[in-house]
């Protein structure tokens, strides 16, 4: 087993958990809640849950259990590579989406809407939120009682499209942590597989349902160079054969940009510990100026051409619609809520109870509370 470097957080040096308890015999601190977060509730909901396409549209689009799984793979890849708590990385990755709401991006824009004037609702913070508190499987505390290291990753996930806002980040930041502007470098490859993962499986599922155009994709000088070779390779192979192939291409190219950009600024800062790593002035793991570059000429791609494709409109208008009209319905009948919610409701406020029963559901699920309960 290699060693960890010595920015990496070291199981003996993990910080404290909300709820003291004694270590598990056998299981370190971050394999414990790797273990917690794939059993719990909120993690299996996730198969249910969309990711860009809704998840009753067809059987082989990626959902976010999907998603959250190549994501961790790619985290543990990453720390791998860096010498860090391989452990600690795939735990936050795993955990990073338990909050979304059901249809996606469409779906938190929808509660967010109807959370405005009563304290907001943002994904990571809601995932925090799940781990806390949401989550209830043990006899001696609520929540699933993670280290204080993933659920700092979670708070503190940033990508390039997916950045909650200041003033919430600044709350929960002071509420629960104390550990400077940066999480630990664990957590910042998250950040970076989110986005490779995001990039390269909405490519696949656009191209195989024929929603983006692979002429558009020549744009990309990242594609351009993972599928030519394979081209020239296999002329008589159909572009389906070829796809897979070269979406690895780009996903290697990809890790081996941050691998090596983030080792460069590893030695260039040269942090002491994990803590000189939270308080530098920028985080250290990331892609190279050119990765960079090349990375969002792709994302900008899929903007372009699938995010705003008249069939994703068309799913998010509804989606939208559906989520608003579940919430109002609540709202205006909260004796409807289970009795495990509505007991809340004297204590956190109604909105609140109503937008985290929302949130929990899966596509199906909130599908069917609106047609069982349409608008009247």
């Amino acid at each position: 087993m290699t060693e960890l470097a010595h920015y990496a957080v070291h199981d003996d040096h993990a910080r404290v958990r909300r709820h003291d308890e004694p270590r598990a015999a056998g299981r370190p601190p971050f394999a414990l809640d790797r273990h917690r977060i794939l059993h719990c509730t909120a993690f299996r909901r996730l198969e249910h849950k969309t990711q860009v396409f809704v998840t009753h549209e067809g059987d082989h689009y990626r959902t976010r259990l999907t998603h959250s799984l190549e994501v961790a793979a790619q985290a543990r890849r990453l720390a791998d590579e860096l010498r860090l708590n391989a452990a600690l990385a795939e735990a936050i990755a795993l955990a990073h989406d338990l909050g979304h709401p059901p249809f996606g991006h469409a779906g938190e824009a929808a509660l967010a809407a109807r959370m405005r004037d009563h304290g907001g609702f943002e994904h990571n913070l809601q995932s925090l939120r799940v781990v806390e508190y949401l989550e209830h499987p043990y006899p001696e505390f609520r929540g699933l009682n993670l280290s204080c290291e993933v659920r700092e990753g979670l708070v503190k996930h940033r990508t390039t499209f997916d950045r909650p806002p200041p003033e919430a980040d600044d709350r929960a930041i002071a509420a629960w942590f104390d550990t400077g502007p940066h999480p630990t470098l664990e957590a910042q490859i998250v950040n970076l597989t989110d986005e490779i993962a995001y990039a390269l499986h909405d490519v696949e599922d656009g191209l195989m349902h024929e929603l983006i155009d692979e002429a558009a994709l020549s744009d990309s000088r990242l594609w351009r160079e993972a599928i030519g070779p394979l081209r020239e390779r296999f002329p008589k192979r159909h572009h389906g054969a070829v796809r897979r192939p070269a979406l690895d291409t780009l996903c290697d190219r990809l890790i081996a940009d941050a691998v090596a950009a983030t080792r460069a600024r590893l030695a260039a800062a040269r942090p002491t510990d994990v803590d000189a790593l939270r308080r530098h002035h920028s985080p250290l793991a990331g892609f190279s100026a050119e990765g960079r570059a090349a990375l969002d000429e792709l994302l900008a791609i899929l903007k372009k051409t699938l995010y705003t494709h008249d069939h994703v409109r068309r799913m998010d208008r509804e989606a939208e619609r559906i989520i608003a009209a579940v919430f109002d319905g609540y709202v205006d009948s909260p004796s409807r809520l289970p009795p495990r919610f509505a007991a809340r409701i004297d204590e956190q406020g109604l909105h609140r109870v109503v937008c985290d029963y929302v949130a929990g559901m899966t596509d199906r699920f909130c599908r069917r509370e609106y047609e069982e309960n349409p608008p009247k």
